[in-house]
């Protein structure tokens, strides 16, 4: 059994994404317990997880990885927003709403987020604390 086997309520995302990161920021002040770890999918230990989990190379998402399974799109942002605290919580229950229509919107954002937010070029050097939530 590798490392990546042991690896429970990981979400990856692209790093070079400005939402992304601010998507990450915002999960990190909304996750007191410090439940989520973090890689970015351009990252060695992200990669190694794709591999792994055998998430297809063109997915362009949000991956959540957690129980042994992996998930993308709306369905990976709504189950993270179960592990948040107050009422962000509730957004899980949209997973009722059928796939299609989720992932619809979420397309929508995700293939205009560096349009709409832009791209960085570094990324931000995180306190110890939130510093031992990334991988890699």
């Amino acid at each position: 059994m590798n490392t990546v086997d042991k690896l429970n309520n990981v979400i990856l995302f692209d790093g070079e994404c400005n939402f992304c990161d601010h998507s990450v920021q915002f999960i990190i002040k909304r996750d007191p317990q410090a439940r989520y770890k973090f890689a970015s999918i351009q990252s060695e230990i992200g990669q190694q997880l794709m591999n792994h989990y055998n998430v297809p190379s063109r997915i362009d998402s949000v991956i959540l990885i957690q129980h042994e399974k992996y998930y993308v799109k709306s369905s990976a942002a709504l189950r993270i927003s179960k592990g948040l605290k107050g009422g962000w919580k509730l957004f899980y229950y949209l997973l009722v709403v059928p796939r299609v229509v989720r992932d619809t919107v979420y397309n929508l954002i995700a293939k205009n987020r560096y349009k709409w937010f832009g791209k960085k070029d570094s990324c931000m050097l995180p306190s110890p604390d939130v510093r031992k939530r990334f991988l890699g």
